[in-house]
């Protein structure tokens, strides 16, 4: 199998060379051919959560060149949803950049069955996450660092068997500012001012010591600010995958983690100086005023149902500059949530809201999130979740999350 080489300019493949630890990739005609055909100032804008992980290193490659069924029914969705930018999270992370080249060149370049026509990003973004990176330390307080399977997943920076693992993956049909784009990998959790330090509840003793608490990082896999210059102006892509408020003790680290996650949005988004909100490159501060932005991801907090510390992402959907709109549903929501409550799983928030159906005792919530500022109008937004009667519920089924999309409209600057 040949490997799919995008067209890079002469100025991108100079910063690649000085910067290999992301990788960012894209045709400069597609641009040129997209302003120049009077295109559409709407935006479509998802998040997939598509479930393309692998506990071996290496593994999501492999089962990409071998014809994965599961990466033919997230492509067919994304034929069918036609996205103009997209966040897909748990995909894996390699260095390379092989996983994404086969997923485009083999699987998304390819008509899918239930899918729609070939479809091409001819820009994406992806760098180094947390997960599966050792952090040397005894995380899980079992009295040894590291070690075998999910004890060496726990003691990781963020849980993950290997590095990479469960990785995120930005498709854009629209050129990235490649040496705008700031990430926080490496941002402290104890730099967050009033951060949720985990506490034993028996004793109110911190669970982490000061030693380990000083070198913990806030995000379980990467919290990313990628430019794309759509022909409606450049639109903030703020993308996350915060870890799920679950797996963890009475101490509550994943819930605590989970919140603060979300929270450094609505810190990055706030007015006033902020010295301690640094990028990997150390360039500090929030985001500027007069910036427009869209918020996506899984952030694994359902407003109102389920494990999770729902003040967080309540304030984050409150927040003044994301704008107000109503809530993406579907069919297929509703359809689920209604199984579960006859078997007596009731939630309390919007069946046809939730986003991922997660098994007979979680049940449906809504997880995932596209989240506009103030400044776009909706005009559109919905769930690809299918009810089960129609044709598409066949293809909905590649991860136990479904997309959620937003159609834009900025007007042409």
């Amino acid at each position: 199998m040949s490997r799919f080489l995008p067209i890079v300019s002469a100025s991108l493949a100079v910063l690649l060379a000085a910067c290999t630890q992301v990788n960012v990739k894209g045709d400069p005609e597609a641009w040129v051919r997209s302003m120049s055909s009077g295109a559409s100032t709407t935006l479509r804008v998802a998040t997939y959560n598509t479930s393309l992980f692998d506990d071996a290193t290496g593994g999501l490659v492999r089962r990409l060149e071998g014809g994965d069924p599961g990466a033919r029914k997230i492509a067919s969705v994304l034929q069918r949803v036609r996205p103009d930018l997209v966040l897909l999270n748990e995909f894996d992370y390699d260095a390379d950049g092989r996983a994404a080249d086969l997923f485009q060149q083999y699987y998304l370049g390819v008509a899918q069955p239930g899918g729609g026509d070939p479809l091409r990003y001819p820009y994406r973004y992806l760098a180094p996450v947390n997960t599966g990176v050792p952090s040397g330390l005894d995380l899980d307080r079992n009295g040894s660092a590291g070690g075998d399977g999910r004890n060496r997943g726990n003691d990781a920076w963020g849980y993950g068997l290997h590095p990479g693992q469960y990785g995120m993956l930005v498709l854009s049909k629209f050129p990235i500012d490649a040496a705008q784009v700031r990430t926080f990998q490496l941002l402290k959790w104890s730099a967050l001012p009033d951060a949720r330090q985990p506490r034993d509840p028996k004793t109110g003793t911190a669970w982490y010591a000061p030693p380990i608490w000083s070198q913990l990082r806030l995000s379980s896999k990467s919290h990313w600010d990628v430019p794309v210059k759509t022909p409606s102006g450049v639109v903030h892509f703020l993308v996350s995958h915060p870890t799920p408020p679950v797996f963890d003790g009475p101490e509550d680290r994943n819930g605590a983690r989970n919140a603060d996650e979300i929270r450094l949005w609505h810190e990055y988004l706030s007015p006033g100086d902020k010295p301690w909100l640094c990028d990997d490159r150390g360039r500090c501060g929030g985001l500027a005023a007069d910036a427009r932005f869209v918020i996506a991801g899984d952030l694994n907090n359902d407003p109102i149902d389920g494990d999770g510390r729902h003040e967080a992402i309540l304030e984050l959907l409150e927040h003044p500059r994301v704008v107000r709109m109503a809530t993406p549903r579907s069919e297929g929501a509703a359809e689920v949530a209604k199984k579960y409550a006859d078997a007596g799983v009731v939630h309390r928030g919007a069946p046809a809201h939730a986003t991922g159906d997660f098994g007979p005792k979680a049940g449906t919530m809504r997880l995932d999130y596209v989240l506009p500022s103030v400044g776009f109008a909706v005009k559109d937004s919905g769930v690809f979740w299918p009810s089960s009667a129609t044709p598409e519920a066949a293809i909905a089924d590649g991860s136990d999350h479904h997309l959620v999309w937003v159609d834009l409209d900025a007007g042409a600057e």
